[in-house]
């Protein structure tokens, strides 16, 4: 029992820091209430600040994407009690976002400005929009899951973890991959944009492109259904009209479900 509350309480642990520093996060890109943010004023080295900027974004695309990895995962189990495989995915992940708020370089240099009121307020409206799109579309997964918490209260529990089924609720009928769609619309979504912040949401959404495949190849491997999927329904762009015959998807190397209990089920 002590082994498995220990458990729990590292994972609910990892979760709370990435809710944390994720939601710092958005107000670090969208310069709200926190001070320097992305948009703050540049650094008198350009090139230094350039160079630690990117190695900053690199480090963080790598560390996701190996550790997305197939055979990462299947290595990590040799030290990592599986359990709180997520959960480790997430906190390191948590750590590395950390590292780039904290760590950032301003770089100034405002490349192109909105002062319309109406535009502005358009364009803070889809601000609010991206993150909130991307944070239903892991709730219509299983966010739970997601983050490693379902795989933690079921350990505490004493009962064995099961893979979730293929299914497709209402974003995932019309885009492939609505989580990323809202964390493009949130990066790019600014009335004001500087070199630093073109350089973050162009870094960022190359990531997406370059990971999004490395992923959906995991996903076409582990699930035979979403090679229909994919067929059938556009990445990132949604089809309204396009019927879906193929149920689920997620937006992780692992089958992913909507569920009404999302620790049980």
């Amino acid at each position: 029992m002590y082994k498995r509350t220990l458990t729990l309480g590292y994972g609910v642990l990892a979760y709370l820091l990435f809710f944390g520093v994720f939601n710092y996060a958005i107000m670090f890109i969208g310069n709200i209430l926190v001070s320097p943010s992305l948009d703050s004023t540049g650094s008198s080295d350009l090139g230094l600040a350039l160079l630690i900027d990117n190695a900053l974004l690199t480090a963080f695309a790598l560390q996701h994407s190996i550790m997305a990895r197939p055979a990462y995962k299947r290595a990590s189990r040799r030290t990592i009690p599986e359990p709180l495989e997520r959960s480790t995915y997430v906190l390191v992940s948590t750590l590395m976002l950390a590292c780039i708020v904290y760590f950032w370089q301003p770089l100034g240099g405002v490349l192109w400005q909105v002062t319309d009121p109406v535009a502005v307020g358009i364009l803070h409206s889809l601000f609010a929009l991206g993150w909130g799109i991307l944070f239903l579309a892991s709730f219509q997964i299983n966010h739970f899951d997601l983050f490693g918490l379902r795989q933690v209260w079921l350990y505490f529990r004493d009962k064995p973890y099961t893979q979730l089924a293929f299914k497709t609720p209402w974003l995932y009928r019309h885009m492939r991959h609505p989580l990323y769609v809202g964390l493009m619309i949130g990066l790019w979504a600014a009335p004001t944009m500087t070199v630093a912040h073109l350089v973050f949401a162009l870094l960022c959404t190359t990531y997406i492109f370059v990971g999004t495949r490395l992923e959906e190849k995991d996903l076409e491997n582990d699930l035979p259904e979403y090679r229909q999927y994919k067929r059938e329904v556009p990445m990132f762009v949604p089809n309204i009209r396009r019927k879906v015959t193929v149920k689920g998807v997620g937006d992780k190397s692992q089958s992913l479900s909507f569920v009404t209990d999302p620790f049980n089920q």
